[in-house]
């Protein structure tokens, strides 16, 4: 059958590590290739935190099906067409912010997947499929399987529905945003505060129960990210364009600068 699969999907179901990289700064094709050579499984399209327009988002979304590197798109919010527009466009996966509860997870799974699994409409002419013509039931069989759902918890009531969360058949996985749940929870940047532990705690609990993948989001310390990659994160976004670029830019211009003459 003429369907790109997802490699992502396919790592975490054989319970392995996908690494994610934030794009909110690039905006040209090569940078799936170049994402996917740096060692990165899928692309973190981020349309909620930047101004990237939904033309540039497709272009993204198809050059990383053909460098063999999942593009996931960042929803702006839980308008219906924030899902569908980037899944129709080539993306593999969506990933809906500020999920508070099983009936929001499970708007999302309508938005996201055909019937008889959710409501989302019949395209045609998809990249996900080599522009193949198929007929309707195969088609939605087909996209429905390689399309990975996140939601993401970002608040002390997200953390406490986790489990009811979870149970929504549809949803693959629960993506903390540590940074905003810090925020919400009054300790902001405090990524090792025991607040922060249990929470964690309380996704692992969620995802083992359900037989789902738990995800990490704004954890960059390389201590704390051993320590949760190790009590089972698998779905890691691991930082973003923005700061990769100036870290290496800000170790160069210092490097130059440290130079005796």
């Amino acid at each position: 059958m003429p369907i790109v699969k997802n490699v992502t999907k396919a790592k975490l179901k054989a319970g392995e590590v996908a690494l994610g990289v934030g794009l909110r700064q690039a905006r040209t094709v090569d940078t799936a290739k170049i994402m996917k050579v740096c060692g990165y499984d899928w692309l973190f399209i981020d349309m909620e935190h930047n101004s990237m327009s939904m033309e540039t988002a497709a272009q993204l979304c198809v050059a990383g099906l053909d460098a063999g590197v999942t593009p996931i798109v960042r929803a702006p919010s839980h308008e219906h067409f924030h899902a569908s527009r980037p899944l129709d466009a080539g993306a593999q996966g969506i990933v809906v912010p500020h999920v508070q509860n099983a009936e929001e997870a499970r708007r999302v799974v309508s938005q996201c997947l055909y019937p008889p699994v959710g409501h989302r409409s019949v395209a045609g002419g998809m990249a996900q499929l080599e522009y193949e013509a198929l007929p309707v039931g195969e088609t939605t069989k087909l996209i429905n399987e390689e399309t990975l759902t996140v939601v993401m918890l970002e608040s002390p009531e997200a953390i406490a529905n986790a489990d009811a969360m979870a149970a929504v058949p549809g949803i693959d996985v629960l993506l903390i945003g540590t940074n905003d749940l810090c925020a919400e929870m009054g300790i902001p940047g405090k990524f090792g505060d025991e607040q922060v532990a249990k929470a964690y705690d309380a996704v692992f609990s969620a995802c083992r129960n359900n037989g789902k993948i738990p995800g990490m989001g704004g954890i960059y310390d390389q201590e704390l990210s051993q320590k949760y990659i190790k009590l089972g994160m698998r779905f890691i976004l691991a930082g973003n364009d923005l700061a990769f670029l100036m870290a290496g830019a800000k170790a160069r211009s210092a490097f130059l600068k440290g130079i005796a003459v």
